[in-house]
């Protein structure tokens, strides 16, 4: 394997570790988290730059990261939610 791809693998280990130490999880918990919310494919994605910045200050850009991409799911959850109740009352009334 070429020694870039490796030195990507080991600092990818090295944030999911140091995220899952900062938050008090488990290493394999922080990989899942991290992953759901596209922020390893991010670190993948910048590595060129990320290597280069402090741990703590990567360590704070993916949390950032991920709780905005959590909000926006949320958000898109809400939007396609069902009706309120007062809507469903009149489907269920037939007047729909």
């Amino acid at each position: 394997m070429a020694a870039s791809i490796l030195n990507k693998i080991e600092y990818l280990i090295l944030l999911v570790a140091a995220f899952a130490a900062e938050s008090k999880i488990s290493e394999a918990e922080a990989y899942r988290y991290l992953s759901r919310y596209g922020a390893l494919a991010l670190c993948e994605k910048h590595y060129g730059i990320m290597h280069t910045l402090s741990l703590e200050e990567n360590l704070q850009t993916l949390q950032a990261y991920c709780q905005k991409k959590a909000a926006e799911n949320e958000s898109r959850k809400s939007q396609l939610a069902l009706p309120s109740d007062s809507r469903l009352d009149e489907v269920k009334g037939g007047t729909l």
